[in-house]
């Protein structure tokens, strides 16, 4: 038997690896970063071999409960990922599998390679709905992508379309946020579809699928080549430790933003929710509500959606600016949102088999564009 991480976005050490299919495991921590939850790695020659995997250092993550009431993924071709055994003692996370093949990954969450990833850029300049912009590079030298899309031939029956920002992975290890951004890259680039018709008529679009690249190929939970937290950095970014940002929020400074969503990924909370800006100062009434709205209106396009559980609101004036959707909330006087999904399964609407997978993702990407529809004209 042999157990690897040395791939795009593999992370793992391998303690002790003798003992049949007794294994002891630990997870690496992110660079120059206290974070660590991330897991992906690949095991061989293990066919029919009663598997039981032992994530030693499981209670030093960063979010140890994220662990409870959790089931890995699991893929022998690395497109379909299904749920397999774990249990959480306090101490050790254990996979228990049995691989029918000779060749099996595990993984916290369906992996997002950045092979995937240049597929999805690819395939969208090839729309003629869609731009590639390079806004530079990362510490690692990688490009941060930028999609604009838009349709000239749509226009408003009046005034200016507005700038609709789409964004996701932040934190690369959230890889939920990705696949939900190809829900929403292939239904805005469906020339069939009317929702997308009617919302380029009314709108432009500026989407960056993988806020991290650096963090994503190196296998980190939550931060960049540089160790940072890249939802911390908004305030004040920087090119020397966050260029990610400094480069998104340059942009968007030139474009406007009327409407922002931002794509995050919970490990402890099962169920997708939205976090608002409600502890902006500057945030009025008819922005809440245009929020509340919203979120009705996901909450009837995608049955995965609730709005009953999620995270504490802010009080007003006591918003961290540092974060995206306050900072954006902020500077440019719109309705800024951050959209998180679970790593587990939704406890409301599970599926025994995938938990919360891709393809789930990728249809709640698509219903929120059913939920812009809604609001857009109040933008």
């Amino acid at each position: 038997m042999r157990i690897s991480a040395n791939f795009d976005g593999g992370n793992i050490e391998v303690l002790d690896a003798k003992n049949s299919g007794n294994v002891r495991l630990k997870i690496r921590p992110d660079k120059d970063s206290e974070h660590m939850q991330w897991f992906y790695f690949r095991v061989t020659e293990a066919r029919d071999m009663e598997l039981e995997l032992a994530l030693t250092n499981a209670s030093e993550v960063s979010y140890p409960a994220g662990f409870e009431g959790y089931d890995a993924v699991a893929s022998y071709d690395r497109d379909h990922w299904f749920r397999v055994p774990s249990s959480y003692d306090g101490k050790v996370l254990t996979i228990s599998h049995t691989p029918d093949m000779d060749s099996v990954y595990y993984a916290y969450f369906a992996p997002y390679s950045m092979e995937r990833h240049a597929d999805l850029v690819a395939d969208c300049q090839c729309s003629p709905r869609a731009q590639l912009e390079g806004l530079g590079s990362t510490l690692d030298g990688q490009d941060m992508d930028l999609l604009r899309v838009e349709d000239p031939t749509l226009q408003p029956a009046s005034g200016d379309k507005k700038i609709c920002w789409i964004f996701a992975r932040q934190h690369p290890g959230e890889t939920m946020a990705e696949f939900l951004v190809e829900g929403v890259l292939e239904r805005l680039l469906d020339e069939e579809d009317p929702v997308a018709r009617e919302l380029l008529r009314r709108a432009i679009f500026y989407v960056v699928p993988n806020m991290n690249p650096d963090g994503s190929r190196r296998g980190h939970l939550r931060t960049n080549a540089a160790g940072a937290n890249l939802n911390r950095e908004w305030e004040t970014p920087t090119m020397a430790r966050s260029p990610e940002v400094f480069l998104v929020l340059n942009k968007m400074r030139e474009t406007g933003v009327d409407f922002a969503l931002d794509v995050h990924g919970d490990e402890a909370l099962p169920y997708n929710f939205i976090a608002g800006s409600e502890g902006v100062a500057s945030i009025d009434d008819e922005t809440r509500q245009l929020q509340r709205d919203y979120m009705a209106a996901l909450v009837v396009a995608s049955p995965d959606f609730q709005t009953a559980q999620g995270y504490p609101v802010d009080a007003p004036g006591e918003a961290n600016l540092s974060m995206a959707t306050n900072c954006i909330a902020a500077a440019f006087d719109c309705l800024s949102m951050t959209l998180e999904q679970p790593f587990k399964d939704t406890i409301e609407t599970p599926n025994e088999e995938v938990g919360w997978s891709p393809d789930r993702c990728a249809k709640l990407g698509a219903a929120n564009l059913d939920a812009l529809l809604q609001i857009i004209d109040r933008l």
